[in-house]
């Protein structure tokens, strides 16, 4: 990536100094990482790879990565407002959004909440309820503690680019309590969700298989697309062989899916 294609800094926002990179031109498309991760952890092989053909703005969150945190609580609806502020600084009316884990909730948020913000969605391990979830998953992160990711990717990175590297129990403590008070979206918000959808699971994620379907539904999808109406906007992938952790590095099935759905015409006004 050539310097002229890469530009790096913080957006002033709702009270945060919000850390961003952009490398790349044309259509914009918006990264937005996992919890406890930042841009390189989680999209390090497959930014570059995405850059060749379109801008990508990638985002560090509230408290992760180079963006320090500020004396308010970690959730989704704050965060997916940060990001909307964020595109509103850098002048970009609207952007392809791509998030994974935690930034997928971010996403599906943003969506609801600024959904001419959105152009299409790319959400991978994503849910819009706790029922989403394997039973007794969320309850085991809960009880996790700090130091159980010492030694980690994630805190590697952190101890390396944030600018307090002493609070990361902090920010542990802060998306603890952010699980606990997760709300559930109704049905209803998903349904009228108007962005073109790529839901991304592993068959052995720590979403439920059935969940995907499930909102793959609600978005339209699990249609029989051999009919005059032909295939829905919304779409389901389910990666082989592939856990929470690792489907962020299945570059192989990553790369050509979401290029090939970002790349197709945008619906018409009024198709399903």
């Amino acid at each position: 990536m050539t310097k002229a294609n890469f530009k790096k800094g913080y957006a002033s926002v709702n009270g945060l100094d919000m850390y961003y990179e952009i490398q790349g031109k044309g259509q914009p498309l918006v990264l937005l990482h996992g919890a406890f991760s930042a841009i390189g952890t989680s999209f390090g092989e497959l930014l570059p790879q995405l850059a060749r053909t379109r801008q990508v703005i990638a985002f560090e969150l509230q408290a992760h990565g180079r963006t320090a945190d500020i004396d308010r609580p970690l959730t989704l609806e704050q965060m997916a407002d940060d990001v909307a502020a964020a595109l509103q600084h850098l002048g970009i009316e609207q952007a392809d959004i791509f998030g994974y884990s935690m930034g997928a909730d971010v996403g599906l948020h943003l969506a609801i909440r600024h959904p001419n913000a959105a152009r299409k969605l790319v959400l991978a391990s994503v849910t819009y309820n706790l029922g989403g979830v394997h039973p007794g998953l969320m309850e085991g992160l809960g009880e996790m503690k700090p130091e159980m990711m010492f030694g980690s990717p994630w805190h590697e990175e952190y101890i390396q680019i944030a600018p307090h590297p002493e609070n990361f129990a902090a920010l542990f403590a802060k998306k603890t309590q952010m699980d606990r008070q997760i709300k559930d979206l109704p049905a209803e918000a998903i349904r009228a969700i108007k962005a073109p959808t790529l839901l991304i699971i592993g068959d052995s994620d720590l979403v439920r298989p059935e969940h995907a379907v499930e909102m793959f539904r609600l978005l339209g999808g699990g249609v029989f697309g051999d009919t005059p109406a032909g295939l829905p906007n919304s779409q389901l992938a389910v990666l082989p062989g592939t856990s929470h952790i690792t489907l962020v590095n299945r570059t192989e099935f990553l790369l050509p899916m979401i290029t090939s759905f970002l790349d197709a015409p945008m619906p018409e006004a009024g198709t399903a």
